[in-house]
């Protein structure tokens, strides 16, 4: 803390307690990878984002050398990978039959509609215009095995429930970047859809429609799907979601820590010490990814060390 002007975070945020921010601020880099009891690791590399790529491809080609059923949830809009990964299933013809991929989530209005299929900007259209249509026409699997929300699967635990048919009771995977709120997917902390008394609860809870957390529509206006101005009246003010049930049913789990601007500065890096080393809580709902076996890719730019100004800047520093 700063002795010298000390003041309570705004209501409206997360809560954790003093001594768990200030620990996960000043995490050195040599302490930060790791593997928990459950399998759960923290790796510190390049390009997280070029993990995520090849993890996914390998994961579909040995869906169909193996002939064996592969279910996995999917962030959006990931626009470069997803088509990128389509070239190499094309360029080596790998054969998508047996793949059920599954949209995380998708934007909603103030009414609750789930955002068609043909809105430019959203999570669904993304997820089929840029990876299912990419893939070859004789590689694709039937365009139902490509799920989207919808107004017909928005209902508590609906969309849930398709992924534990699809994946024998739960993804092989979940593919996710935990966004400023602590958030995976939209399943964001505080909400009254994800409500619950208990962390055991909280786990039980399946797909929602939500109001998003005030620091997630910040976060999505600085994405290109709302014009990447700060334009957060172009952001969506509902979503529809996995929920806590849908991460920790999931077999493995691949997340990347990346987001960063081109001058250094990034709303992530406090979100990702927080999911990685603060307690697991529902205030940082990502932090349910360390229950069970996966990966986190943290890029070195995220592992960078804080440099607040509360001990004042000279000039050199600027």
């Amino acid at each position: 803390m700063n002795k010298e002007f000390n003041f309570s975070p705004a209501t409206w945020l997360p809560k954790f307690e003093p001594e768990v921010l200030d620990y996960v601020r000043n995490i050195k880099r040599e302490d930060m990878e790791y593997t928990n009891e459950n399998g759960y690791s923290v790796k510190v590399v390049m390009d997280p984002v070029l993990h995520l790529v090849m993890d996914m491809f390998h994961r579909i080609y040995l869906s169909d050398v193996e002939d064996k059923s592969f279910t996995m949830i999917c962030p959006n809009s990931w626009a470069g990978s997803y088509s990128a990964i389509a070239n190499m299933i094309n360029k080596y013809n790998v054969n998508c039959r047996n793949v059920h991929a599954f949209a995380m989530d998708e934007w909603a209005d103030e009414d609750g509609n789930v955002a068609p299929l043909t809105y430019g900007a959203g999570l669904g259209y993304s997820f089929r215009k840029h990876f299912y249509e990419q893939i070859r026409e004789d590689l694709r699997p039937p365009v139902e095995q490509w799920h989207v929300f919808t107004n017909e699967n928005k209902g508590d635990d609906v969309y849930s429930e398709l992924i534990e048919e699809a994946g024998d009771g739960g993804a092989d995977v979940v593919y996710s970047a935990t966004g400023w709120p602590g958030h995976t997917a939209f399943i964001d902390p505080g909400t009254e859809a994800f409500k619950a008394d208990s962390l055991e609860e909280y786990i039980k809870i399946g797909s929602r429609l939500v109001e998003q957390h005030p620091l997630t529509i910040a976060e999505n206006s600085l994405f290109n799907s709302a014009g990447a101005s700060g334009d957060v009246w172009g952001v969506p003010p509902k979503a529809v979601t996995i929920g806590p049930r849908d991460i920790v049913n999931a077999r493995e789990s691949v997340e990347v820590h990346s987001f960063v601007n081109p001058g250094g500065d990034s709303w992530q890096r406090m979100a990702s010490r927080l999911q990685l080393y603060g307690p697991i809580t529902m205030e940082c709902p990502a932090t349910i990814l360390r229950l069970g076996k996966g990966t986190c890719y943290v890029s070195e730019a995220i592992a960078r060390p804080f440099s607040a100004w509360t001990a004042g800047l000279e000039n050199k520093d600027l």
